[in-house]
């Protein structure tokens, strides 16, 4: 929207629109909104996109860039797009456990983001799985709010700094497992009631009765097809600087793709302008010569 508000052409290449969004069911953060579903959002955002001219191609994934001044674009279709700057905002996926119950009970216990689905469980007992720094930044931010927070660690230690870990074992409705390996979330009428793990110590499988889980074992960059291309954290992140820079000229980063800290849509979508905004100044800068490459390719 804010390329295509600047007078640019431009062509958004989307999987599925929507995304990770269009799977959050409750959201009560995206500020002046103060509650929408993920299907809502990603209808209301259609609607303003379809406002201006933008060619949409969606059910399609790109296969591979070949970064040129003027940039490649190849779908899997076989389609190929020249182009003078390119915007990568393919998000991130959760990292799951993989273990029955998990998908089955997403949204009726099984959460993702305790910012966005923390007060829903108000009062109530929950457990999260992951004892990184993500793990117990999510059991101190649920402490505040639930009656009790559950922390399932797989290894024999907690990975997270120290001063995490010291301000969760000083809460007292936090209990940390460690050695702990998740193996089902249990439900009973539509809605989560416990789940089970394995004592890595002694191997006996141990239940514990929660109305929700957290899986906080981190996420998964959608960066796959461009690692090659340009400069991406250990994590898979797309490493961009303050204005949305990649490590190629021209090409954008924003998101939950991109290194930019705490992944939350509201953020998101401000990157996302930031980003347009720097791929536009980058061809007011460059217009000459950028054109005639462009025709020289035609």
């Amino acid at each position: 929207i804010y390329s295509a508000r600047k007078g640019l052409k431009v062509t958004l290449i989307a999987e599925r629109l929507g995304g990770q969004v269009k799977d959050t069911m409750g959201i009560e953060n995206l500020i002046s909104v103060s509650s929408t579903t993920g299907p809502e959002l990603t209808g209301n955002l259609i609607n303003h996109m379809n406002d201006y001219d933008i060619t949409v191609k969606e059910h399609l994934r790109v296969s591979e860039v070949i970064d040129e001044e003027i940039k490649t674009v190849v779908l899997s279709s076989g389609e190929r797009i020249d182009t003078k700057t390119l915007i990568v905002a393919t998000g991130a996926k959760w990292r799951e456990l993989n273990v029955p119950g998990e998908k089955e009970n997403i949204g009726n216990g099984v959460a993702y983001c305790p910012h966005c689905d923390g007060p829903f469980f108000k009062g109530k007992d929950v457990a999260v799985v992951g004892g990184g720094n993500s793990g117990i930044e999510a059991a101190l931010d649920l402490a505040g709010i639930v009656k009790s927070v559950t922390v399932l660690e797989f290894a024999d230690t907690l990975r997270a700094d120290q001063v995490l870990v010291d301000q969760a074992q000083a809460r007292d409705n936090i209990t940390i497992i460690k050695s702990a390996a998740t193996q089902e979330v249990t439900a009973a009428n539509g809605k989560v009631n416990g789940m089970k793990y394995l004592d890595r110590d002694t191997n006996e499988v141990k239940d514990v009765a929660v109305d929700g889980v957290f899986v906080q074992i981190g996420l998964v960059p959608n960066s796959a097809f461009i690692k090659d291309v340009i400069e991406t954290s250990q994590y898979g992140e797309i490493v961009i600087d303050e204005k949305c820079h990649t490590s190629s000229k021209g090409i954008y980063a924003a998101g939950d793709v991109s290194t930019v800290p705490y992944k939350q849509i509201v953020i998101a979508m401000g990157e996302g302008s930031k980003a347009s905004l720097s791929a536009f100044e980058y061809l007011l800068a460059n217009s000459q010569r950028l054109e005639e490459l462009y025709e020289a390719q035609k």
